[in-house]
């Protein structure tokens, strides 16, 4: 089975082919760190995750990196007012981001790179862009000697070609920022002049810092060659921070820059786009505050990554409900049929029985439709165990089962969820009880004696109270047990 990718350059699918082999260089467009991250950037992070885990888990050895713009002009304006170096804000919120990506499950990446150690090769990458008349030099807007370095957007033929923008729209609707300095309004900063205060490394035009825009390409194309397999990022970096990258790129190599682009969707808040004006900006670690990291996962994978997703209370929710009905499954399966789910398996019924999910995979990562097929096979074993209850174990059973539980484990193994041990899950939901097991064990015990004397009332006055508290009752032959809702 053939991995197909939507490749955004050309808008379709197509075959995914390294260019070397099973190798496969894959850059990730990571976070700009002058403030807490949000679940926007969580989604950007998981997606990436499950491409980077289920291309090893295909077979393909890939080299993945992930940058932090470390210096920006959002990142000396939060330095300046809180009187801090730009690079103790960079410190602490590159800390705060890896924290969040630990909590989600959210792998390393390979390679790390942050745009302040990586100044020599964007300073390279600039020289060959003005050498070859990509790019000019003008004097600062202010008093400092220094000049500035932009980009020549005209002099690249390709312009617009990710985006899908035409040079004519741009000069007459898009938002550009006026410099009467400049050569033609669309051109872009390769580097900045530093005013006093700011950080600055010296270079050909002066002391300065670069551009957004070049930092990517320098860092790509530093540790992973000229041309990469894969490059993502959120549809909001397509223009002009993708097609920028392009132009510079492939203006100072001559090759192409990326063989598959790929881009996720936006996550809107109860259905309106997240956005600071809106003031709905929701960071991962208030997210996390309300539900477990392994529901925000199912939630951010739920939907394929290209579309957008809708947060919710109620989505989160029922992914909380989703994991619990799992996790109840898997518990069911493993405290009344050991031997059976611990048998040896056979490998040829497993691989058929797995097809489907590796076929939604292949299909350009389709997480939601994987997810679908375990809660298939999870209502599959429940229907097996129920039958076995009443009727016993056939060979089916036996047979099927365990199948389950390794297909289970090994698709849990890329999707980052479903790979925890029931008991590992319902402890973490213990922790967020309003109640102390003690306390809980105290009211059952109540409970039964308010029932032992028929006082149905305060029965059911001590069950609602628990359920209120997250706490809810079955009561079996054997006595009554609890587990968290």
């Amino acid at each position: 089975m053939s991995l197909k990718v939507f490749n955004s350059l050309r808008k379709q699918k197509e075959e995914f082919i390294p260019g070397k082999g099973t190798d496969v260089k894959m850059y990730v467009c990571g976070p700009t760190v002058y403030d807490l991250s949000h679940i926007g950037h969580a989604r950007s992070a998981v997606v990436f995750d499950i491409i980077y885990k289920y291309l090893r888990y295909k077979g393909f050895d890939v080299s993945y990196a992930r940058n932090y713009t470390d210096v920006d002009d959002k990142i000396i304006k939060k330095a300046n007012a809180e009187g801090l170096t730009c690079e103790e804000v960079a410190k602490r919120y590159i800390k705060a981001f890896d924290d969040d990506m630990d909590a989600l499950g959210v792998a390393l990446p390979g390679f790390r790179p942050k745009a302040t150690e990586t100044i020599p090769q964007i300073i390279a990458l600039v020289k060959t862009l003005v050498d070859k008349g990509y790019a000019y030099t003008i004097e600062s807007d202010f008093d400092s000697g220094n000049r500035d370095v932009y980009y020549r957007v005209r002099r690249f033929k390709g312009y617009g070609k990710l985006s899908g923008k035409k040079i004519e729209e741009l000069e007459s609707g898009a938002r550009i920022e006026i410099d009467e300095r400049k050569e033609d309004p669309l051109d872009f900063a390769l580097w900045k002049a530093s005013r006093q205060g700011e950080p600055s490394w010296d270079s050909p035009w002066g002391k300065g810092r670069p551009g957004w825009h070049i930092e990517c390409s320098a860092m790509s194309q530093s540790l992973l060659g000229d041309t990469l397999d894969i490059h993502g990022g959120g549809k909001d970096l397509i223009f002009p921070h993708h097609e920028n990258e392009i132009a510079q790129s492939e203006a100072a190599t001559g090759k192409p820059f990326v063989r598959y682009w790929i881009h996720n969707g936006f996550v809107n808040i109860d259905k309106e786009k997240m956005s600071k004006s809106l003031g709905n900006i929701l960071t991962i670690k208030d997210v996390l505050k309300e539900y477990s990291a392994e529901a925000v996962r199912l939630f951010l994978i739920s939907s394929h990554y290209r579309s957008p997703i809708d947060y919710s209370h109620d989505a989160l929710k029922e992914s909380e409900a989703a994991l619990e009905r799992y996790y109840l499954t898997i518990e069911r399966m493993e405290k009344d049929w050991p031997e059976v789910v611990t048998a040896n398996i056979n490998e040829k019924k497993k691989d058929e029985r797995i097809k489907p999910f590796i076929s939604a995979m292949d299909d350009d990562f389709n997480t939601a439709l994987t997810i679908g097929r375990i809660f298939d096979e999870v209502n599959t074993a429940n229907r097996l165990m129920d039958s076995a209850k009443k009727e016993g174990i056939d060979d089916q059973f036996k047979d099927i089962l365990p199948i389950i539980r390794t297909i289970f484990k090994e698709v849990g193994s890329f999707l980052g969820v479903f790979h925890r041990s029931p008991a590992e899950y319902f402890d973490d939901k213990k922790k967020g009880l309003m109640l102390s097991e003690e306390e809980i064990e105290k009211l059952i015990k109540e409970r039964n004696k308010a029932r032992e004397n028929r006082d149905w009332s305060r029965a059911d006055e001590i069950r609602t109270r628990l359920l209120e508290k997250g706490v809810l009752l079955e009561d079996k032959p054997e006595g009554t047990i609890w587990r968290v809702r």
